[in-house]
């Protein structure tokens, strides 16, 4: 992850790194004459693309043998080494990239310490998600480090921004949900209690992520911010690398291109799709159906990995997805 989650209402969502680009609509943008513009058929196909790339990712990093960490390192690595490119190849993107990181662009040292610390919360983000993989289920991982909308409408209401009672229940159904899930994991083992709480704490930094984003995307082009924000996580997962000692080379081939397939399934096809369909179809439904992640998730690692959840698993989940729905679609009806 990070998936496009919509957050509270008042809050606009991400650009760029998350998907939740675009205002917070279900209805198409209206056209210059007033009428409502119709959806192109192909952005379903495009959002039925996202869903399945943000979806491969839990399996591949499961499959992986490599160390989580160095995972996480070698995928933002890998994005920031394609944006940078393209940031500096075309000229507004290189001039805006050069002022922010000089300070001349307006409120350029604030913008460039909040990219810097979006990309801190991102590291902290696939720091802990990416190893819980390895402890517990991938329905229980993906599920717990889904919850990052109960976690905005925490953080937005501790900053006085009041949600709507549907948000409420359905903040309440997702926790009932967090509850039957790790107290099942706890009869488990302690392994798997361990990596359903790191997941869930990787929802908690993906929270931070994302509000932090949403106030720089305002004044910094989506290129400039993702360049930036992938570059500062890719630095931190490698210094984490270095300080833990986990190996950052002499995988097998078909690891690294697990992890080739991870970033161009998760970070372009996903993250980039979404992007592209989120203005059309709107923010609600397209953080609603990157929801699907989970049990789609969970599809494929059962075929591919025979990784079977035990049956007390899909309820707990069932919650957690609902609450999320619910949650999603009280912030888009205020």
């Amino acid at each position: 992850m990070p998936r496009p989650t919509v957050p509270a209402a008042g809050t606009p969502a991400t650009p760029g790194a998350n998907p939740g680009a675009a205002p917070e609509a279900t209805a198409p943008a209206p056209s210059p004459h007033g009428t409502p513009r119709a959806v192109p058929p192909v952005d379903y196909l495009f959002l039925a693309l996202a869903v399945s790339g943000v979806a491969a990712s839990a399996p591949l990093i499961s499959a992986t043998a490599a160390p989580a960490l160095a995972i996480a390192f070698w995928r933002n690595a890998m994005a920031a080494g394609v944006l940078g490119p393209i940031a500096l190849l075309r000229r507004p993107h290189r001039t805006e990239l050069r002022e922010l990181l000089t300070g001349l662009l307006r409120n350029g040292r604030r913008d460039l310490l909040l990219c810097c610390l979006a990309g801190l919360f991102l590291a902290v983000h696939f720091g802990l998600w990416l190893p819980s993989l390895r402890m517990t289920s991938v329905a229980a991982s993906t599920a717990l480090c889904t919850t990052t909308p109960l976690w905005t409408t925490l953080f937005l209401r501790l900053r006085g921004h009041r949600a709507p009672a549907l948000t409420w229940i359905g903040v309440c159904l997702a926790f009932g949900g967090v509850l039957v899930l790790t107290g099942f994991d706890l009869t488990v083992s302690a392994r798997a209690l361990t990596g359903d709480l790191m997941a869930l704490a990787a929802g908690i930094a993906a929270a931070g992520y994302f509000l932090i984003g949403s106030r720089v995307r305002r004044t910094v082009s989506t290129t400039a911010y993702t360049t930036v924000c992938y570059s500062t996580t890719a630095v931190a997962l490698l210094l984490t690398c270095l300080f833990s000692g986990q190996a950052l080379a002499g995988y097998a081939a078909s690891d690294w291109w697990k992890i080739v397939g991870l970033t161009v399934a998760a970070q372009f096809v996903g993250h980039t799709l979404s992007n592209r369909v989120v203005g059309s179809l709107g923010a609600p439904l397209v953080s609603t159906a990157i929801l699907l992640e989970t049990p789609l998730a969970a599809v494929i690692a059962g075929f591919w990995l025979g990784q079977i959840p035990s049956a007390a698993v899909y309820p707990a989940v069932a919650m957690v997805l609902a609450g999320l729905v619910l949650v999603i679609r009280a912030n888009r009806s205020s």
